[in-house]
């Protein structure tokens, strides 16, 4: 049996079964979650430096609703406060580069 003791998403010991596998898996408690979850987001960071696609963004953003979770946020909560920070200092869409302030 392959190790892995990473954090993996919510269905994916379903899918490992429906697959016509086993698996064993621990659930942790919130105090621990941090750190797993973090170590998940350099992972799929990388992935999207890797590979540079949608899917890959995707798996970023679902972990930073796991991390927002975990300090008691709500998907609606980090998605408003990300639009009041759009709103107040704008986002990164036009390429804008701060060479020096003087």
């Amino acid at each position: 049996m392959k190790k892995y003791d990473k954090l993996v998403r919510d269905r994916i010991p379903e899918i490992i079964k429906a697959d016509g596998k086993e698996c064993v898996t621990k659930v942790v408690p919130i105090e621990e979650r941090a750190e797993l979850l973090e170590r998940k987001l350099m992972e799929e960071v990388n992935e999207y430096l890797e590979d540079k696609n949608l899917e890959e963004l995707a798996d970023v953003m679902e972990v930073l609703f796991g991390l927002a979770k975990n300090l008691g946020y709500s998907e609606e909560e980090l998605i408003e406060k990300r639009n009041e920070k759009l709103e107040a200092r704008g986002g990164f869409k036009e390429g804008i580069v701060l060479l020096e302030v003087k």
